[in-house]
């Protein structure tokens, strides 16, 4: 069935609230397959309870099983638009160029760099920092850690999610936890991020949503951009502007310190020079 005539069916059964946010996705469908469940709640002038129960009600398990049904629906209906319609293909390799520059003009947009600052300094002071996430994500983490390594500045990354979680709670006061999350709601890494400040560590969220479950437990949020739908998991676009914001924090902590950081660039390039031809 059509994910708009499933709504529509269900429609009148909905309570006023929920019946509220059946009509944003109605008319914003587009929009709303990037929403996380937070800002669909407060487009739609409702709680995120509500969201969560408008899903279930239409017959899914929750707002993340309804999104990935959204995404599906309106790649669909792209799709039939589009057939038989062979002017209307446009060069892949300038769409997918044109996506990454725009990233990165709105990853600079939307940089608070008081906040970038803060970050830098609440790093720099750090008795540890370790790296989490999971998925593309983590794969963002492990990325983390080798910049840092290369400026001589040590942490930790890894992609077990058991470890991750017992790294979490021997994390202490004078400690950092950087967490990577596009969506924000990932409970893996919210969990994590939740177990680490419990126990006094700081937390940093990088993540492309400002209003969502990990920003709730950030002592500082740093925004990405490249949102993705529910099919465009692990986009490169979205990790562009993950890799983005490490870099400026490398920069950020070299510039504190630019003869140790240059020193430390040398001496790992030197480390690794005889393992290439």
């Amino acid at each position: 069935m059509d994910l708009n005539a499933q709504i529509r069916s269900y429609f009148p059964s909905l309570t006023k609230s929920e019946q509220k946010v059946a009509q944003r996705v109605l008319d914003h469908a587009d929009e709303v397959i990037f929403h996380s469940v937070t800002e669909l709640a407060e487009h739609s002038k409702v709680g995120e309870t509500t969201v969560i129960r408008f899903c279930r009600k239409i017959g899914f398990k929750g707002y993340q099983e309804f999104k990935l049904a959204l995404a599906q629906n309106q790649t669909y209906k792209m799709m039939e638009a589009t057939k038989n319609d062979e002017g209307s293909a446009e060069d892949f390799i300038q769409v997918i160029s044109n996506s990454a520059i725009h990233v990165l003009q709105v990853s600079m947009s939307l940089l608070d760099k008081q906040k970038l600052h803060e970050a830098i300094d609440l790093i720099d002071q750090a008795r540890h920092i370790q790296f989490f996430g999971v998925g593309s994500s983590g794969i963002t983490a492990l990325d983390a850690k080798n910049r840092f390594l290369r400026i001589g500045r040590r942490s930790e990354a890894t992609a077990d999610s058991h470890i991750q979680a017992m790294s979490a709670v021997l994390l202490e006061e004078g400690d950092v936890a950087i967490g990577f999350s596009v969506s924000g709601s990932t409970m893996d890494t919210n969990d994590i991020l939740a177990k680490a400040k419990k126990n006094g560590a700081k937390v940093i969220a990088i993540t492309n949503y400002a209003k969502s479950p990990i920003t709730s437990i950030a002592d500082i949020v740093l925004l990405t951009a490249g949102k993705e739908s529910p099919l465009e998991g692990g986009s490169i676009t979205a990790k562009i502007s993950q890799l983005f914001v490490i870099d400026l924090i490398c920069e950020g902590l070299s510039l504190k310190d630019s003869n140790r950081a240059k020193s430390m660039k040398e001496k790992t390039a030197r480390a690794v020079i005889d393992r290439i031809y």
